[in-house]
Order: structure tokens, then C-alpha cells, then sequence
């Protein structure tokens, strides 16, 4: 188990052998010197050296150091446990008490140890290698001849006979040895490819690894923020909720209360009335004209203004809440919810490029189709069927038929214009060729400083205070959703639109001053 043990420690690590001529770089990894050229001289057109060990690297070729220490400890370590005896193979003609062979000859098919190998013929004929059990092996088959040559055509050694007269006579034929070594140098050839690419494997691994934990520590901050937005959230929607039930169960109370306040009155009244009423029954003039508080009793007018502005302002009381209105905004947080769900599936921006074939003549379409600009000057490009004629807008030149995707732009520089989603069947000319002036469009539209959005000439307008200079459109085509949100922190849900879709759909952007810009994008 030691000697095992010992003779891993002592396997170079490029061929996985023992050391032959050990050298070591300055990390103190050592190498057959053989297998470490080799290795920096695949490394040469790399730009850099490393070692194949530990990976470290190094900004010129390091120079190698013999070992001397270790070449020394691999020779005691061979010497004292030579091959043979790990075979098992033993001489042939120590009979009295078995001696490990150090040679076996093919020609004798005998296995030698030092004493019975120097005595051995040295004739031509007899043929030595390792020492071996299995001699048939190396010979033909059918002609019981020594294996000495290697057919190329055929993939196989063969004897003498086979070359000369046999079913190989005529074929390209090699020596072992040549045959040998040239099959060495294509496994050696094929040890550098695989020592490279698990060099790059582990290259990506440690990559990874760092990018993994660079996405933990984020993931953790993360976590930590959206934890905190989600408990302010539960509590406000809670704080909301009790506010909203306790106005919607104070209406009545407060109808109850006033109730209540009413019946005493009235209870009030009707006592004065029965006091009055035992007056006027009264024949005694002196006993009525006595009675101390008729003052009291004759003053009608107490409180009647304050309990019929009372009466009628609980009359008309909505209860001081706008259910409605906090009815339509849990909607829209709910539909935020749903897509904040399903846009987690969208790996980034759509990447958009506009159609320079669809756009007006008065506008200017950069180089790389994503900037557009109003210009005055003609862009004398040809009048087609698909270009819009009355209107400055153009499309994108990608559609899009099923999925869910976004796609950005930046307005910042003009305060007029329209952007949106398209039917490639949308008008070119007219008043139906408007971005949202037909059923085949939708879109966010802003003049000044309002913004509406609009389908089918409807509009719907928004509040004036959208701050940020860039807006999404977002597309659910499955779903048959169109989203507009303005790209503030946080980013705010401006509108979403709900249909089922029949055509593919483009892009859309109309530019009444100024110029826009989509951002972003991944390339097609």
C-alpha cells in the first residue's frame, strides 16, 4: 500500500507517469521535462504561461529547474521496485525457489532473471521484451511467428509471413517501435487538446463560481430590500383596508347617531305639545298668563336650520370615501402584479430597429435605426406603398406574433409625439393613418404637457406629472396585452390595453418635434 501510495506521488500529472527527468516551475509543481515543454509551447500563442497544476500564471516563459532531489528518489524507487515483480512474472528455470524475471524471450517463450539472462543465446532469433505471461499474444496466430511489424491499412501487427506472403502482402507496413511512436505522438497530441480544454473548463467553473457569488451577495441585498417593500406594502394595504371598513360601517353609525339625536328631539317636541295642548284646555286666564316658561315652549325655530343641513347632508353623504376611486387603483396594482409575474420570463429589451422604408420623408433615421428626428428637409427617398405619407412616423422592421416583450425609448428630446404598437395593415395616408386614430394601433401620446393614451380615437388622459424622460411598451401577445409605464424609480404603470390580436405587430412611433431614441435591445 505505501509503495502505491508512493508511485502516485511520483506520477507526473501531464502524462501520468513516474517522472522521467523532473523538472519544477516557481510554484514548486514538478514535471518530466518533456511533458512541461511541450505544455508551454501549446501556451506560446496564448499570450500567457500557467501551470497545468495549480493555474497560476506567469507574464513570460518560466524557466525550468531540474529537480535533482526527486530525480534521485524516482530512481531509488524504481530500483527497489522494478516492474517485474509487480507483474508477477518469474524465471523459468529457478525452479528450486521463484526469482523475478527481468526479461522474457518470444523465441524460447521463456521468462529470464539477471543469472539465466546473461547466459541466454543472443542470436537474432531470440527476441526479448518485459517480462510477460502472456507470449501468445505476441505472436501470429496463424503463423506462430513474432509480432514485428504493424500494417497500417489494417489497423493490426503482424509477423514477417503476413507481409511477405500472408493476406497484409503488398499493404503499407511499419516497424513496432515507428508504429509505436507515431501512435504516442497523436495520444500526446490528443493529451495537450484535452489538457487545454479542461484548463478552459475549469477557466468557466471559476467564472461561474465568481459570478455565482457576485448574483449571492446581490441576491442578498436583494432579498433584504423586497422583503422590506413587500412588509411596508401588507402594511399599508392593511392600514388601508381597516380605514375603508371603518368609513364604510361609520356612515351608518353616523346615520344611527343623528337618528337618535332626532328621536330625543322629537321626544321634546312632543312634550311641549302635550304641555301646550293642557294650556289651551285651561278656562283659568290667571293660571296661563302665570306659567313660567311659555317662552320656551312658544320658540319654534330652535336648532331647524342645523338639523335640515344635517338631514341633507346625510342625505347625500357618499361617506367622505372614494371607494370607487380605491376600487380602480387596486385594480391597477393587481394588473402590475400579473405582469410583474410573467415580464420575470423576459431575459431583456426587445432589440428594435426601425424600418427606414416606412418612414415619412421628413424624418431622419440614423445609421444605426434607432434614432429618429423631425427635419424639415426632404429625405427624397422613394414614394412606395408602405411608406407613410402624411403623417412623420415609421416602424419598427421587427414584428412580432407570439411571446412577451418590451421594448424602451427615449423621449427626452421632443414634447410631441406618439408611441405604440402597429398592424403592418395599418393605413399609409389619411386621417385613419394616425398612430391610435384606428382600430390597428395603440399608443401613448404626449403634446406639451399632457399625455393621453388612444385606440380607435378614444382617448383617455393621464395625469401631467410623468417625470422621466423614457417610457416602456410592453406586449403580452398570447395574453393580448399592450402596457405603457413611465420609467421613473420607482417605475409607474401608465395604462394597459386588453384585446385579442389577429395580425403581428410592430413598433410604432410617431415625431412631431424634436427627436426619440430606442434604448437597449439584444440583437436579433
Amino acid at each position: 500500500m505505501a509503495s502505491a501510495n508512493l508511485s502516485a506521488e511520483l506520477e507526473c500529472s501531464v502524462c501520468l507517469n513516474i517522472y522521467t527527468d523532473p523538472v519544477n516551475l516557481r510554484c514548486g509543481h514538478n514535471f518530466c521535462q518533456v511533458c512541461i515543454d511541450r505544455v508551454l509551447d501549446t501556451q506560446g500563442g496564448s499570450g500567457g504561461y500557467s501551470c497545468p497544476e495549480c493555474r497560476e500564471k506567469f507574464p513570460a516563459r518560466p524557466a525550468l529547474q531540474r529537480n535533482i532531489t526527486l530525480r534521485n528518489i524516482v530512481g531509488n524507487f524504481l530500483s527497489a521496485q522494478p516492474h517485474q515483480e509487480e507483474s508477477g512474472v518469474f524465471c523459468t528455470h529457478c525452479v528450486d525457489s521463484p526469482v523475478p524475471a527481468v526479461r522474457s524471450c518470444l523465441h524460447c517463450e521463456v521468462s529470464l532473471c539477471d543469472k539465466h539472462l546473461r547466459v541466454h543465446k543472443k542470436s537474432p532469433e531470440h527476441v526479448l521484451c518485459d517480462p510477460t505471461l502472456s507470449m501468445e499474444s505476441r505472436k501470429c496466430s496463424v503463423h506462430k511467428k513474432i509480432l514485428e511489424y504493424y500494417c497500417t491499412e489494417d489497423n493490426t501487427c503482424i509477423c514477417m509471413s503476413c507481409s511477405l506472403a500472408g493476406e497484409h502482402r503488398g499493404h503499407q507496413v511499419e516497424m513496432l517501435d515507428e508504429a509505436s511512436e507515431k501512435k504516442k505522438e497523436t495520444l500526446r497530441n490528443v493529451l495537450q487538446k484535452l489538457l487545454i480544454k479542461r484548463e478552459e473548463m475549469e477557466g468557466r467553473v471559476q467564472s461561474l463560481q465568481e459570478h455565482r457569488r457576485k448574483v449571492e451577495e446581490k441576491a442578498a441585498g436583494d432579498t433584504k430590500r423586497v422583503t422590506a417593500l413587500f412588509r411596508d406594502l401588507r402594511r399599508r394595504l392593511e392600514d388601508l383596508k381597516k380605514r375603508v371598513l371603518r368609513e364604510i360601517s361609520g356612515r351608518a353609525e353616523r346615520i344611527s347617531i343623528s337618528i337618535r339625536d332626532l328621536e330625543i328631539k322629537k321626544e321634546e317636541l312632543s312634550r311641549k305639545l302635550r304641555h301646550i295642548e293642557e294650556l289651551c284646555n285651561v278656562t283659568d286666564p290667571l293660571t296661563v298668563l302665570q306659567e313660567s316658561d311659555t317662552g320656551d315652549l312658544c320658540d319654534t325655530e330652535d336648532g331647524d336650520n342645523e338639523d335640515r343641513e344635517r338631514h341633507e347632508e346625510l342625505l347625500h353623504d357618499g361617506g367622505g370615501l372614494d371607494v370607487d376611486g380605491i376600487s380602480h387603483t387596486l385594480h391597477t396594482l393587481s394588473d402590475i402584479i400579473r405582469e410583474v409575474n410573467v415580464s420575470s420570463y423576459i431575459q431583456g429589451a426587445a432589440h428594435i430597429l426601425l424600418d427606414v422604408n416606412t418612414a415619412h420623408n421628413n424624418l431622419h433615421i440614423s445609421d444605426d435605426r434607432k434614432t429618429i428626428s423631425w427635419s424639415r428637409r426632404k429625405q427624397n427617398r422613394p414614394e412606395t406603398p408602405e411608406r407613410f405619407q402624411d403623417y412623420t412616423q415609421v416602424l419598427s422592421s421587427r414584428s412580432f406574433s407570439s411571446g412577451r416583450h418590451y421594448w424602451e425609448v427615449d423621449v427626452g428630446r421632443s414634447d410631441f409625439w406618439i408611441v405604440g404598437m402597429c398592424y403592418p395593415s395599418i393605413d399609409r395616408r389619411g386621417g385613419q393613418s394616425l398612430i391610435g386614430y384606428n382600430k390597428k394601433s395603440w399608443g401613448l401620446w404626449r403634446e406639451g404637457d399632457k399625455y393621453w393614451v388612444i385606440h380607435d380615437r378614444k382617448e383617455i388622459l393621464l395625469p401631467s406629472n410623468i417625470p422621466s424622460n423614457k417610457v416602456r411598451i410592453y406586449l403580452d401577445y398570447e395574453v393580448g396585452r399592450i402596457s405603457f409605464y413611465d420609467l421613473c424609480d420607482p417605475i409607474r404603470h401608465l395604462r394597459t390595453f386588453t384585446t385579442t390580436f389577429t395580425e403581428p405587430l410592430h413598433a410604432g412611433i410617431y415625431v412631431g418635434r424634436g427627436s426619440m431614441k430606442i434604448c437597449g435591445g439584444n440583437r436579433e
